[in-house]
């Protein structure tokens, strides 16, 4: 299944997408949340998609992030050898976590606001894992089983807050607005290889980053497996795997996003998103 929320933001109603057609499941009257996923809604989400007769929803209404807040965030760093050695640093031994604030979700095609005093916010996709039950002490041989699905993410970050204001990376990361997901949440059977997945991104229509997942440093069973040593992973919380080459602080001279600015982006068989930057503005 192909699993969408729709609507005002805030107010986001749950859909799925059937055929390339958007249908409304909110009289199943959960949202995809931690209970959700923890329920086997997944299963009980299917049976209510097949036994009901569903309503259609415009294309043109407002997608939000495909799942509800999560308990967290957890991103990989690091994760291809190229983005690596185009930003000076070593290919880690162990993967490189740190987490990203869960106030930065978006929808897929929101705008992304440059925060306050930034002069250097900049770009990467990424394929997101959503975990599906409990994990904890995880073996990688059965890592996968713990996967719900995958969704497009754009890992936004400050790079002067990240690098240069001493500390965790946490800080630049983790801005209102710096984690678009979506279009869709895909169910594990929607894709039958998540290590051989091209991604791509644009700004302002030209071609910035085209990678693709074979090129892990770390694949997807180890970063689970791994991650679940240091936490708990909820059902419903995202594994973020990393980004290939071609984000603004690997280029010479830097480049670093502005108001006016528009990001493409994609992940093979995840949709796409469309994202425009706008100057900070207080809510």
């Amino acid at each position: 299944m192909k699993l969408i929320r729709f609507g005002e933001a805030g107010k986001e109603k749950t859909g799925v997408i059937i055929n390339d057609q958007r249908y409304d499941t909110s009289a199943f009257g959960e949202d995809y949340n931690e209970q959700f996923f923890e329920t086997d809604g997944l299963t009980r989400l299917a049976d209510f998609v097949r036994s009901s007769n569903l309503l259609k929803v415009s294309d043109d209404m407002r997608l939000g992030s495909p799942l509800a807040r999560p308990s967290k965030i957890v991103c990989i760093g690091l994760n291809y050898i190229d983005h690596a050695r185009e930003t000076n640093a070593t290919p880690p031994p162990e993967p490189v976590i740190f987490m990203k604030s869960t106030t930065a979700m978006v929808g897929p095609n929101d705008d992304i606001m440059i925060p306050k005093d930034s002069v250097k916010t900049d770009w990467e996709v990424e394929l997101a894992v959503v975990i599906g039950k409990k994990a904890s002490y995880v073996d990688e041989a059965e890592a996968m089983d713990y996967v719900a699905g995958y969704v497009l993410h754009n890992d936004v970050s400050e790079r002067e807050f990240q690098l240069e204001r001493s500390g965790t990376w946490d800080k630049g990361k983790g801005c209102d607005t710096f984690a678009p997901l979506g279009p869709f949440l895909a169910t594990t059977d929607e894709i039958s290889d998540p290590h051989n997945l091209r991604l791509w991104l644009k700004l302002n229509g030209k071609v910035m980053q085209d990678g693709n997942t074979s090129n892990f440093i770390f694949n997807i069973p180890h970063l689970i497996a791994y991650t679940s040593r240091f936490m708990t992973l909820l059902p419903g919380d995202i594994i973020s795997t990393g980004t290939p080459a071609g984000v603004g602080l690997g280029m010479k001279p830097n480049l670093y996003l502005k108001p006016g600015d528009v990001i493409e982006l994609g992940v093979e068989g995840l949709g796409t998103a469309t994202q425009k930057l706008i100057p900070y503005a207080k809510n």
